[in-house]
């Protein structure tokens, strides 16, 4: 009976509210840590502190890194910095790493769910130098394709405005690059809804651009790349593009010291592309219609006109009976048909 009276007595300790008197402190509880003390050094392990910051090209290589990041600020934050380094470089300085170390990493952002990290994506692609992006046509027209034929509408549209920058600055390497013709005109096709018998594998009805308070632009910016894309196939003819032996660059051989029996010395010179037998596909996989380089206007305007001539002049007459920009945008496709028949590209 004793240790239960104790131990009754002790529970009621616990609801008894001290009393407390007048300048005496209130009395710690049990469970109180003294953090009074001050400490005059914290070492930290496995930490070195540097004066020096990390140079710029370590800098370029770590955020090339998180561009795989799950994280979409992180994704638009690392190629708002690599866009950054690339257009504040010096005039005539090299890039801080070859465009064939970044491209692989930036190429499956064409796919990207964020529309800030595609459109921070184009800007990175327009800051790298044209003269470098022409050798790599052929490894960016995939995704290129791959995003125009897309489920989502915004990932179409960032695709086509990728491939109107990519043919605005490499246009006769789009063209002339293996499937770079007839398989980039069946996206467009599928895109636009203008079917053919080979175009109509690749979707079933006509692309739905998204809201219905675009008022056609995402259609106006497709038809303006559209006229980009066939100018630069079986447009207006530059001058140079056809050399005979009478042409200027042999007579001007002829005046630089070239004598005979060099009568066709400059149809022997080293190519200037980067792989000038690339058409004889040596060590690739067999190539179908589809796959295959078409590097003359006249090819491709064949091609055009058997598969995709007749659907084109057909989506053509309906998008100029919508009228507005949508015809304006159509007029620039027609014209381009035009000159390429009155140029003859189809001799």
């Amino acid at each position: 009976m004793g240790s239960s009276a104790k131990k009754k007595k002790e529970k009621q300790k616990d609801f008894q509210k001290p009393k407390l008197k007048v300048g005496k402190a209130k009395p710690k509880p049990s469970n109180y840590t003294d953090t009074s003390f001050r400490s005059k050094a914290i070492v930290v392990n496995q930490q070195s502190i540097s004066t020096t910051a990390p140079s710029s090209s370590s800098q370029f290589s770590h955020h090339l890194s998180l561009l795989s990041s799950k994280s979409d600020t992180q994704r638009k934050e690392s190629l708002a910095h690599l866009t950054t380094s690339i257009s504040s470089r010096p005039v005539d300085s090299p890039l801080p790493q070859p465009v064939s170390m970044i491209l692989p990493t930036l190429l499956p952002l064409i796919l990207d769910a964020s529309n800030g990290v595609r459109s921070q994506l184009l800007k990175l692609l327009r800051s790298l130098p044209a003269s470098e992006i022409e050798d790599h046509v052929g490894q960016l027209l995939p995704y290129i394709r791959a995003g125009m034929t897309h489920l989502a509408a915004d990932i179409r549209l960032s695709a086509v405005e990728i491939l109107s920058w990519l043919v605005d600055i490499a246009g006769p390497e789009v063209v002339s690059c293996a499937g770079g013709w007839i398989k980039t005109m069946n996206c467009f096709l599928s895109i636009l809804g203008w079917h053919t018998e080979e175009s109509a594998k690749w979707s079933a009805s006509r692309g739905s651009f998204g809201k219905a308070g675009s008022e056609g632009k995402p259609m106006v910016k497709v038809l303006q790349t559209l006229a980009e894309f066939l100018d630069a196939g079986i447009g207006k003819p530059e001058e140079g593009d056809r050399m005979d032996d009478d042409s200027d660059v042999e007579r001007e051989g002829y005046s630089s010291g070239w004598m005979f029996p060099l009568c066709h010395a400059a149809q022997h010179m080293i190519p200037r592309t980067s792989a000038p037998y690339a058409y004889l596909n040596l060590f690739g996989q067999p190539r179908d219609e589809e796959g295959e380089m078409y590097e003359t206007r006249e090819d491709r305007y064949r091609v055009f006109s058997d598969k995709f001539l007749r659907a084109v002049e057909r989506g053509l007459e309906n998008a100029r009976k919508e009228g507005g920009e949508v015809g304006r945008a159509s007029a620039a496709v027609s014209k381009v048909l035009k000159e390429a028949k009155s140029y003859g590209a189809g001799v």
